[in-house]
Parts: structure tokens; C-alpha cells; sequence
């Protein structure tokens, strides 16, 4: 199976950064849209193998690529929030 490792990190920012921003709504699209703002300013890291994926881990747990990752998805919570697309009426904590 083909997967993009990226993916996984940004969405842990996403969860550990989110709680910090209370004017950020949360929902289902607005958590899309910051996935896709971080994702498409990120190099893609495909694995298609145990040993690709044990070794693309440990690149992006190295602490500048968590940084620049993070700094993305902060980047990306407050564009969201600035313009949100949704209506403002979902749940704010929906993953």
C-alpha cells in the first residue's frame, strides 16, 4: 500500500495545536482545510514498504522537519479561521 507519511504527522499537529486556538471552528472541513494548506507546502514522503516507512519515520521525527511541520499547520489554523468555509455552526471539537 501506498501512503503519503506526512499525512500522519501533520494530523498530530493538527490535534496538539488546535486546542490552542479557540477561535478556530473545528469541524470537519475546516480540520480538511488545514490539512490540505500544511500538506501542499510539504514535500510528499510516499512509502510503500516496511523498511521505507521505518526510515521516512525517522527522518520526520527529526526536531527541525516536527518544527517546520508545525509552523505549517499554525499557518494553516489561522488562514482557516480567517476564512472559513463552513458555516460556523458545527461542533468545535469534531476530529
Amino acid at each position: 500500500m501506498i501512503q503519503n507519511q506526512l499525512e500522519h504527522h501533520v494530523s498530530q499537529a493538527y490535534q496538539s495545536l488546535h486546542p490552542h486556538l479557540p477561535e478556530f471552528c473545528g469541524c470537519a472541513l475546516c480540520r480538511a482545510d488545514v490539512m490540505v494548506y500544511a500538506l501542499n507546502r510539504l514535500p510528499a514522503r510516499y512509502v510503500a514498504s516496511r523498511e521505507g516507512t521505518i526510515i521516512t519515520e525517522l527522518n520526520l521525527d527529526a526536531n527541525q522537519m516536527r518544527a517546520r511541520i508545525e509552523v505549517l499547520v499554525l499557518e494553516g489554523l489561522r488562514q482557516v479561521a480567517a476564512h472559513r468555509r463552513c458555516d460556523g455552526k458545527r461542533d468545535s471539537r469534531t476530529p
